[in-house]
């Protein structure tokens, strides 16, 4: 690809980012482990951790087990607040040695750097994921973008070895008006890659919601600019710091609705536990109102209507199963509910990746699905859309079934089989929809659990393939 040339906004970009207003936010954070140590941290966080759980976490400082090192320790005033009454969610911010007992683990999952063809752009699948920040206002201990948070160094391509690097305007336009120009040119496929015209960008990181609102402006413009039709933002910020959605933000969202009328938005959004979203009691029951529904937190609730209220914005939420935090069907079911009655659709449930600390956090594979059929008993058929997914580096992969009875006659099925289906396949997805059938091991974490254990691989999951590709 040839080198970007430095990028000139258009007077229609210059026209709407000229209106947009960036508002000031108290997030009122907490970063690093000092100000829980020194007591520097507001009175009633002190005793968030442990005088034990405190020492256990420093003793491992500049080790090999370093648990600071693997994911910056980090929470907002917001989300310390809902975590006072809920175990799951300080199981899903606090700090601990857990994370490090075992480090096995991908530095680069899914090998993206494989599908990196310019500096913060993961083109893999047909649309493009851009790095816009490399931090959230608060940070998940079971995070999939770790070696991004954590500013780790990958090995590239060529062998170097560096930190993920952020992506820059002037390149991802380029990358995509290139891209699209020879696909044209090729009767609609791309001549390396067999890839149709890249039309849709994931906004993510980090959290592109800790940017101010016209950085995030000038992407959004500068993506509709270049030919993209489709825009997703994927952000925590809800759960986080829900004050973040407010008029000047949204006032944002309406002139670029304006400016580029053509352009989907899409916000992915990523509650793990309804303890995220709903009021609570002291005695930690969920709070109802007179006729028994469930009261939400109320910045959440209108952020959410805000989104709801404007027909050219979609919302997703998906969200891995972890481990001690959500792995509750009950807990799911609420989710599932309550999302779906605001308008929000239920994407994709996640079995855990395999990054670097993952024995810490997944939950196997079979008790997943499970969970996940299991928090789905009793729920309409619009509120069960979501699918339970993993990233193979090949694909995302449904688990589509897990089969209790024995397959008479097909060795390795004498306990029952667990079926993936190739949801998404890279480049041309010349193998989407295909599967892949093993024989079921209840303490598999993720494919390599089954690898002693392949009946028929249509989809190739375990077979050697290429996935080297450049443009």
């Amino acid at each position: 690809m040839e080198k970007a040339k430095k990028y000139i906004a258009s007077e229609k970009e210059l026209s709407f980012i000229k209106k947009v207003v960036n508002a000031k936010y108290e997030r009122q954070t907490i970063t690093g482990l000092s100000k829980f140590l020194d007591k520097s941290a507001p009175q009633d966080m002190h005793n968030f951790y442990s005088k034990e759980e405190l020492q256990a976490i420093i003793a491992l400082n500049g080790t090999d087990k370093d648990v600071q090192a693997r994911m910056p320790i980090k929470i907002t005033r917001h989300y310390f607040d809902i975590a006072k009454t809920s175990k799951s969610i300080q199981n899903l911010v606090k700090a601990s040695p857990n994370e490090t007992y075992d480090l096995d683990g991908a530095e680069d999952p899914g090998k993206q750097m494989s599908f990196s063809p310019v500096e913060g752009l993961i083109h893999k699948y047909e649309l493009g994921l851009i790095y816009v920040a490399s931090t959230c206002s608060a940070h998940c201990r079971f995070c999939y973008r770790e070696e991004l948070i954590a500013k780790k160094e990958i090995e590239r391509e060529d062998g170097t070895f560096a930190a993920k690097g952020l992506a820059q305007i002037s390149e991802i336009v380029s990358y995509i008006k290139q891209h699209n120009e020879q696909v044209e040119k090729n009767n609609g496929t791309h001549p390396k890659t067999g890839r149709k015209q890249l039309r849709e960008i994931l906004m993510s990181g980090g959290d592109p919601m800790v940017l101010g609102n016209k950085n995030i402006a000038k992407w959004l413009a500068a993506l509709a600019e270049a030919g993209i039709d489709a825009i997703r933002i994927g952000t925590k910020e809800l759960a986080f710091f829900p004050l973040r959605f407010d008029e000047s933000f949204f006032a944002m969202l309406d002139d670029f609705h304006q400016a580029y009328p053509h352009v989907n938005l899409r916000m992915m959004i990523h509650f793990n536990h309804p303890d995220e979203f709903l009021q609570k009691m002291p005695n930690g029951d969920y709070k109802t109102n007179e006729s028994g529904n469930y009261k939400w937190i109320e910045p959440t609730l209108r952020a959410i209507k805000q989104f709801a209220s404007r027909s050219w914005i979609n919302i997703d939420n998906q969200a891995p199963i972890i481990k001690n935090i959500n792995d509750d069907p009950d807990a799911l079911r609420i989710m599932q509910r309550e999302l779906k009655l605001k308008g929000v659709e239920n994407h994709y449930f996640f079995c855990g990746r395999d990054i670097v600390g993952h024995k810490a956090f997944n939950v196997p594979i079979e008790e997943a699905w499970n969970i996940l059929n299991l928090s789905q008993k009793g729920l309409s058929g619009v509120e069960t859309h979501a699918r339970l997914s993993i990233t193979h580096y090949k694909g995302k992969t449904e688990v589509v079934a897990v089969t209790n009875e024995p397959m008479k006659g097909v060795k390795g099925a004498e306990n029952g089989v667990v079926i993936f289906k190739l949801l998404r396949s890279f480049a041309d997805a010349k193998d989407r929809c295909k599967v892949t059938i093993v024989g079921r091991n209840p303490e598999a974490i993720w494919f390599s659990g089954y690898d002693d254990r392949v009946i028929f691989d249509e989809a190739g999951l375990y077979s050697m393939y290429d996935i080297s590709l450049k443009e």
